[in-house]
């Protein structure tokens, strides 16, 4: 058990930050998968930029790699592109 004050506050602090990293995380990852599943272009095409938007905070904030948000991205515009 943690014994001092600023120990106590860092472990409540980690904990509410990991929930919110969690909920941004799963909910990028779920509006990935509802792109990936449209077949109406003009829709992939309204939704793909708020998806990236979504994947360079993830990256801007550590939760995933850049380089992730970057193929994951990439593979997204392919198929948008492709519709």
């Amino acid at each position: 058990m943690a014994n001092h004050k600023s120990a106590l506050k860092r472990i409540r602090s980690n904990e509410a930050k990991r929930v919110r990293n969690k909920y941004q995380h799963k909910t990028t990852r779920n509006a990935v998968r509802k792109l990936r599943a449209l077949t109406d272009k003009k829709e992939a095409t309204e939704l793909y930029p708020s998806v990236a938007g979504m994947l360079d905070k993830l990256a801007k904030k550590n939760i995933i790699h850049k380089s992730k948000a970057s193929n994951l991205k990439s593979k997204l515009a392919k198929h948008v592109n492709s519709l």
